[in-house]
């Protein structure tokens, strides 16, 4: 018999690790009684992970990242009579009011992506908040200044080498790559790409480029990186160089600030600028928007390009606004379904430790404990075989 299924149960029914994982929580049931606040871009693959976590006890009460939430996804969940506080916005404001509603709900665990709700708890605290989960190193960096107010486990997902080479370099590379193609329709073929960061998201989006017959630079603040980035194989120019040259600029750091408004005397007339980082500040869109030297924009609304013509006759090209490229523009798909997988069963792990009392307030913003990681790969090597 046929039926008509959706992107939801596509994902779903992909995601072999995490469906393991929610037959095993149904019997052992870990969150019954607790809730679960989380802050987590809302795409098919999230419900994956929310619907695991329901299948061990929790009640769930959610919100999004900003621009990164799916009509589709919210619209799901609140059929699952799950609770969501989230829109589709690139509002600061609007995304904050979304945060500050789940944490009115007092959760008392929290699964956060970029320190968004560890940060108003830290403002707000309440008594029954036992820790909880944060997924990338720009959260890690937030908190670490509040850390001696936040005195609870809360367990840095990135800091998982799993989550390191799954995701980050293999996926988030690919994911970005496609992006651009999916962006732009343009080719890779002999162009000459810049890459700020060389972190493991930096290293996947290099390969992935030069894989597609691309000349890739690299730029990073560490010269020891800098040095296993030449020893790659990649270019290492000083920075003003590798932006003069560069025909596509992707900025995969963590920090604000990568491509500002002074660059534009540097940047090559019709260059692509993406972003891959968490948040959308490392290219400095508002920025270009306002400089004397930007005459007129172009925007193509229905493929989220933005192009900046400037008073000398050179013009460039901003993707997605500077959000995070693999969750904007038309058909944002983000990462790979396995990469996924495998990164949020480790999110629902930690919490499952965290709510069993199995750590304390010492694994305040440490890494995903090594036992975790091992049980994660044996599982999914073992449905791999």
């Amino acid at each position: 018999m046929e039926k008509s299924a959706t992107r939801i149960d596509w994902i779903g029914n992909s995601c072999r690790l995490l469906k393991a994982t929610a037959a095993e929580f149904e019997r052992m049931r870990p969150f019954e009684g607790l809730s679960i606040g989380t802050g987590i871009h809302l795409e098919p693959k999230t419900v994956a992970l929310l619907m695991t976590l329901r299948a061990g006890g929790a009640r769930l009460v959610c919100t999004g990242n900003l621009n990164s939430t799916q009509p589709s996804t919210v619209a799901f969940l609140r059929t699952q009579g799950i609770t969501v506080f989230a829109t589709q916005t690139t509002d600061p404001v609007a995304h904050h009011q979304s945060l500050e509603a789940v944490i009115a709900e007092k959760p008392d665990l929290l699964l956060d992506n970029g320190g968004d709700l560890f940060a108003i708890a830290a403002e707000k605290p309440y008594a029954n908040l036992r820790g909880g989960t944060e997924e990338t190193t720009s959260g890690r960096t937030r908190l670490l200044p509040l850390r001696e107010r936040l005195k609870m486990p809360i367990l840095v997902i990135n800091d998982s080498p799993i989550k390191q080479f799954a995701e980050n370099r293999h996926a988030v590379g690919q994911s970005l790559f496609e992006s651009y193609l999916r962006f732009t329709n343009r080719s890779t073929n002999g162009k000459r790409v810049t890459v700020f960061g060389y972190g493991a998201c930096g290293k996947g989006t290099a390969a992935c480029f030069r894989n597609a017959f691309s000349t890739v630079s690299v730029v990073d603040i560490d010269p020891v990186t800098t040095l296993e980035a030449h020893l790659d194989g990649f270019t290492t120019p000083l920075r003003d160089q590798a932006i003069r040259s560069a025909d596509i600029i992707v900025t995969v750091t963590g920090f604000a600030g990568i491509v500002t408004a002074a660059d534009l005397p540097l940047v090559k007339d019709g260059a692509i600028l993406m972003n891959g980082g968490h948040f959308p500040h490392e290219i400095d869109v508002e920025a270009f928007r306002r400089h004397p030297d930007v005459i007129g924009i172009d925007r193509y609304e229905a493929d989220h390009i933005e192009t900046f013509h400037l008073g000398d006759g050179r013009s460039f090209h901003v993707l997605g606004d500077g959000h995070m490229a693999n969750l904007a523009g038309p058909r944002p798909l983000g990462n790979t379904v396995e990469s996924m997988d495998l990164g949020f069963t480790l999110q629902a792990r930690c919490l499952e430790r965290i709510a069993r009392g199995e750590a304390g307030p010492q694994s305040c913003l440490v890494p995903v404990p090594r036992d975790i990681d091992a049980m994660v790969a044996s599982a999914y090597l073992d449905l791999a075989r």
